[in-house]
């Protein structure tokens, strides 16, 4: 089993709302040193950082190795530790460098491996995403975390996305097929700023999902199973304009991978 926990920080799990596949991770500001950049809180070796910068259709990067440690990479405008409680802070601009094949900027962290090279792993086996989080701010709706298409295939398309909006709702958008349409299921609501949890899990071909304990499932269509697979997390805004003060702020207090 590889197993990748926050750096450096005692934490408590509990089992959320009886999913013995994965648990939900807390912390408190207290565990947080607001005096460190996100790598001395987080585990950040096995991320890789894209931003709203760069030129077009090419976001400047961050390595894990840049990342990592309690002198990591930090980024006032886009990427740094908030001075108050600690949490690990991703703000996107509804203007900003895209990516090619999205017209929204983002500032989100992207699976790695430990040796640096890009995660990329098969349905088959368990793979988890938890995390305790907040949004202060979003203009219309942010995706917090995602499960994406890697190798197997031409699609670009993420398998899901977790999306939150100004009045608190939280969906999951599961694609329907690697050739696209995204089929959109309400699991939440949680008041802008305050703090909640999701653990979002594969194992073979199912979905499940968990936010604040209550747990739903989904299943994996059979045409994905050429593909690989590896997680995002942090801001991914998705609406876009000229604005570079409008935009969506993210808030992450836990963020573990476990893939067994």
């Amino acid at each position: 089993m590889r197993k990748r926990t926050l750096l450096s920080i005692a934490l408590s799990a509990a089992v959320a709302g009886g999913l013995g596949i994965a648990g939900i991770t807390t912390a408190s500001a207290a565990t947080l040193d607001p005096a460190l950049p996100p790598g001395g809180n987080f585990d950040l070796s096995v991320w890789q950082l894209q931003l709203p910068t760069g030129s077009p259709g090419k976001p400047d990067t961050i390595q894990p190795a840049q990342l990592k440690g309690a002198n990591g990479y930090s980024n006032p405008a886009y990427f740094w530790t908030d001075k108050n409680d600690g949490s690990m802070t991703f703000w996107a601009p509804e203007k900003g460098v895209t990516t090619p094949n999205s017209n929204y900027a983002r500032s989100e962290l992207r699976e790695m491996n430990a040796n640096g090279s890009a995660a990329d792993w098969t349905l088959a086996g368990n793979h988890t995403l938890s995390a305790q989080l907040r949004i202060p701010s979003v203009t219309k709706n942010v995706c917090v975390g995602q499960v994406h298409l890697g190798s197997g295939g031409s699609s670009t398309k993420p398998l899901l996305e977790l999306y939150y909006r100004p009045n608190g709702d939280i969906y999951l958008g599961t694609e329907n097929s690697p050739d696209g349409g995204q089929t959109l299921h309400k699991v939440g609501n949680v008041a802008l700023g305050v703090k909640w949890t999701y653990v979002i899990n594969v194992t073979g071909n199912t979905i499940n999902l968990t936010v604040n304990g209550s747990r739903t499932s989904y299943s994996i269509p059979s045409s994905f199973n050429p593909y690989r697979q590896y997680f995002k997390a942090g801001s991914y805004n998705q609406s876009s304009s000229d604005s570079t003060s409008n935009g969506a702020k993210v808030k992450f207090y836990s963020l573990t991978v476990k893939h067994s």
